[in-house]
């Protein structure tokens, strides 16, 4: 508001016409701070490094101070097609990372495999991770994309698959028992012949479940533990048939 006089007398020394001006409602942080380029704010760049795709940071900075009813979300197209200055809100509009994050969800929800695959690729290029040497990025890429709010998160959790993993010494101490062991070697037994298939391979650990007198969870987490260094993933048959049958009888052999 104070720059503006200035504007408008520059603009009149020049001899140029004065626009129409209007004023966008004030942002505050999230602490409910004012966002200045010393407080808070951060570059566009920074939005790509923290995995946020431009969807989602033009439709979630859109609906800050402004509103078109009750939706939420919406297209660039249609912000062009529904923008007015009618619907600006006068109060201070409230940046929140954790509404960011959950339209970030959405969109990538909503993304096309090859092309967060290609996205991933860099982010883990940047780590010196090669997707080339392990399952099809795409595939692992499908697996996860409705588990995470940003890229970082999608990266972290497909990387894994690619790396040269090691399970934490206390993770394998705490889930892989005596018990789960057998069942897992006799798993691996099963798995070397079977034809690699969701279905076949699900069926395959609940014949060993039968053959141990033991629950799913007790050979599906020592399995997760094993194959991703973590108890918890997505469904078991899903990330066996996504490593490929290689790759997991390779992890197995190691602790068995």
């Amino acid at each position: 508001v104070n720059n503006t006089p200035r504007q408008i007398n520059i603009l009149q020394a020049l001899g140029a016409q004065v626009p129409l001006y209007a004023h966008l409602s004030m942002i505050l942080g999230d602490d409910g701070q004012k966002l200045s380029k010393r407080h808070g704010a951060v570059s566009v760049t920074q939005y790509d490094d923290d995995g946020f795709l431009p969807e989602a940071v033009i439709n979630y900075l859109a609906r800050l101070g402004w509103s078109h009813g009750d939706d939420e979300i919406f297209s660039r197209a249609q912000l062009v097609e529904w923008f007015d200055l009618d619907h600006i809100t006068p109060s201070a509009a409230q940046f929140n990372t954790e509404k960011l994050k959950w339209l970030n969800a959405h969109y990538i929800k909503q993304s096309d495999n090859a092309g967060l695959a290609a996205d991933v690729a860099r982010r883990l290029a940047r780590r010196g991770v090669d997707p080339e040497h392990g399952p099809a990025l795409e595939a692992v890429v499908a697996l996860y994309k409705d588990r995470v709010s940003t890229l970082v998160e999608l990266a972290d959790a497909v990387e894994p698959y690619y790396i040269d993993l090691h399970p934490a010494p206390e993770l394998l101490a705490q889930h892989l028992t005596d018990a789960a062991r057998a069942a897992l070697a006799t798993l691996r037994g099963k798995l070397a012949d079977v034809a690699w298939e969701k279905a076949l391979l699900n069926a395959a650990i609940k014949e060993t479940c039968a053959a141990h007198g033991i629950k799913m969870p007790q050979v599906a987490i020592p399995l997760r533990v094993v194959l991703l260094g973590q108890p918890q993933t997505p469904s078991i048959d899903a990330v066996l048939e996504t490593m490929g049958q290689a790759l997991v009888l390779g992890r197995l052999d190691r602790v068995l």
